[in-house]
């Protein structure tokens, strides 16, 4: 089985104080520390586990700069097969849609039977794995968090929904899969596995490469603009109930009944 996963390198929340740019509109990022998306994470090692059990290969591609090649190592380290780096000056501003048009190019280019994606990347908005797929015209699942392959071409897909519940899909191959945490444990990557991948050619492609018009993709290809980035204002502090626990539901429902909550 041949799987691709989408990857990126996002600021790492637990190594960074972050700030706002002059414009307002974007974090700070001269001075960030990076790493794998984490969804993203969980997507690779689900990938190299289905490898192992039915045979086949993991690619890991990202859309960004030279920087970006880091993560695509670092996921080799951790046993995807191969690295594709999507690079171009053109790409730069791209919005969810134009990140999907890009590597719906890099997919067209090659013969795969499972595209992974993270569920969402540091934007939050989980849109790329179905525009995706939309895109591709393949059956979709988001927020999986179980995979089982079948016979006759066919995934067995586990999702969380709303109120933890668990819905399972069975999926004709190819198809698009965005991963939820908690699929898995990600494995240890350690110095060794990074060196061994250290001098391994991993090809760019530009947009030519690709087949794609400049002017469709990045600032000027993009119908999603950032306005304004801020943190909001603080609120008043939460208050704390004391007491029995029937107290405290006898506390709650008078500021429940206070508020209009209750009738």
């Amino acid at each position: 089985m041949e799987i691709l996963v989408c990857v990126k390198r996002v600021p790492d929340t637990a190594e960074n104080e972050f700030e706002l740019n002059s414009e307002g509109n974007d974090l700070d990022r001269d001075d960030l520390v990076y790493s794998v998306n984490e969804w993203d994470n969980y997507a690779v090692e689900e990938a190299i586990q289905i490898v192992d059990k039915v045979g086949g290969n993991v690619t890991v591609v990202t859309v960004g700069d030279d920087e970006s090649e880091e993560v695509l190592r670092r996921e080799m380290a951790m046993g995807a097969n191969n690295g594709v780096l999507l690079s171009d000056d053109a790409f730069e501003g791209s919005d969810c849609r134009s990140i999907a048009a890009i590597l719906k190019a890099e997919v067209e280019s090659g013969a795969y039977d499972l595209i992974m994606t993270g569920a969402q990347a540091d934007d939050g908005a989980a849109e790329v794995g179905g525009m995706l797929a939309a895109m591709l015209d393949m059956p979709y699942a988001s927020l999986v968090n179980e995979i089982e392959i079948r016979d006759g071409g066919k995934i067995k897909a586990g999702r969380e929904i709303e109120g933890g519940n668990q819905e399972m899909n069975e999926i004709e191959l190819p198809c698009v899969l965005s991963i939820q945490t908690g699929i898995n444990e990600p494995r240890y990557v350690g110095i060794r596995g990074i060196r061994k991948v250290a001098k391994v050619e991993i090809p760019t492609k530009s947009a030519s490469d690709l087949g794609i018009e400049e002017n469709s993709v990045g600032e000027k290809g993009s119908k999603v603009k950032r306005l304004d980035y801020f943190v909001p204002d603080l609120g008043e502090g939460a208050e704390m109930l004391e007491g029995s626990t029937d107290e405290i539901i006898e506390k709650l429902i008078e500021k429940l009944k206070s508020k209009g909550g209750l009738g």
